[in-house]
């Protein structure tokens, strides 16, 4: 009975065995399709890497440019003014920034000894003066002396010795005006000394300019040179605002390039907007051999009250004047960031870490970049865009800037 009943059950092993191969395997491609879906669901929302470049601003002027250089600009007249007095400065008149007149009195030392020392020597004069006066009234009575022992000579009246006496005091007389108009002399040159050392203690500007640098302090003890312990030498440093000029080291191998009055254009490190037109206006004749360099002056053509002396700046030679045109600043992209889209030119901006598309007007090409012409499609300088965009890219896609 036993083995009957284990006949009638049903082994369902037997029946997995016996299931076609072919639905043991249907779900393999199922599988692969929802791979497939998830892979591609990934790849189109993960963020692409692209390589990005920045919208700047370009003046055409720089396709003229034959050579670049950099350098700073100086103050063709500039001195460190100082005094030829020693002594206490007493007071001080200007600062950093002040602007003098030639002549002007910019700061003064103590003068009482040497102001003494004046007055003493004009006293001397009057004393020398007056001696002249006493001088000449003796010369006055010793001629008529001599003139009246004359006469009485002449008469017999008096022996000659007395005639003779009274010539050698006529003589005297007039010696001692000579040295009395002499000693006046020398009185007089005694107090225009005492005068200049009066005045020397007046530092004055030695030009019209604008003081740079104060180097001293009321109290500060003034000496010519700067030689004695706490002291100091030159009082202020000041330039004549009128002669800045830019000194620029040209490589000696580009010498060839550029000329007197080669046009320029010059660019301030301090101010990137602000570009003024020179020219070359020397060529110092000496190479320094440690930089293989020489020195080049330019001058302004236009001025602008922001440069100052040591800025630093770049330097454009042109092959031409350029024009006010060429002057104006242009909105500007690598030309590799512009893609063509619909047949009309574009780029992808990245915004937020997405892609818009930007329809944009080529202009002019300088050297390897493009202008945007019109209102460049809302792109200012600075803004990122997409370098050699490839074509599966589109607007709003989610993109990360690659690593250099």
């Amino acid at each position: 009975m036993a083995d009957t009943l284990d006949q009638l059950k049903i082994d369902r092993a037997a029946v997995r065995r016996r299931r076609p191969p072919l639905l043991r395997w249907m779900w393999l491609p199922a599988a692969g399709v929802l791979v497939a879906a998830g892979l591609w669901w990934h790849q189109r929302t993960a963020p692409a890497s692209v390589e990005t470049t920045s919208v700047s601003t370009a003046y055409p002027y720089q396709a003229l440019a034959v050579l670049n250089a950099t350098g700073y600009v100086v103050a063709n007249r500039k001195a460190s003014v100082a005094s030829k007095a020693t002594g206490r400065l007493e007071w001080l008149g200007v600062q950093e920034g002040s602007k003098v007149q030639q002549g002007e009195v910019i700061a003064r030392l103590e003068s009482r000894d040497v102001s003494a020392q004046a007055e003493q020597a004009r006293a001397n004069v009057g004393v020398a003066r007056a001696a002249i006066a006493q001088a000449r009234a003796e010369l006055a009575d010793a001629s008529a002396a001599w003139q009246r022992a004359q006469e009485l000579a002449q008469k017999k009246f008096i022996a000659q010795a007395q005639v003779d006496s009274a010539s050698a005091r006529y003589q005297r007389a007039r010696a001692g005006v000579a040295s009395a108009e002499a000693a006046a002399a020398a009185a007089a040159a005694n107090y225009a000394v005492a005068r200049v050392a009066l005045e020397q203690t007046n530092i004055r500007a030695p030009f019209d300019g604008t003081v740079l640098t104060r180097n001293a302090n009321v109290g500060d003890n003034i000496t010519p040179f700067s030689a004695a312990a706490d002291t100091k030498g030159a009082v202020v440093t000041m330039a004549d605002m009128a002669t800045l000029e830019v000194e620029a080291d040209v490589s000696e191998s580009s010498l060839a390039k550029i000329s007197a009055a080669t046009p320029c254009e010059i660019q301030f490190d301090a101010f990137p907007d602000l570009r003024l037109r020179g020219e070359v206006s020397r060529i110092v004749p000496t190479v320094d051999r440690a930089k293989a360099s020489v020195l080049t002056k330019v001058k302004f053509i236009d001025r602008d009250p922001r440069v100052l002396p040591d800025m630093s700046v770049k330097v454009a030679f042109l092959s031409r004047p350029a024009s006010p045109d060429e002057a104006r600043a242009r909105v500007v992209v690598h030309a590799e960031a512009l893609v063509e889209r619909d047949g009309a030119t574009g780029l992808f901006a990245v915004e937020n870490g997405k892609l818009r598309y930007v329809r944009v007007t080529p202009g002019a090409r300088i050297n390897e970049l493009v202008e945007l012409g019109g209102d460049a499609g809302g792109l200012k300088p600075g803004d990122k865009v997409v370098m050699r965009a490839d074509a599966g890219l589109r607007d709003g896609q989610a993109v990360t800037a690659a690593k250099k």
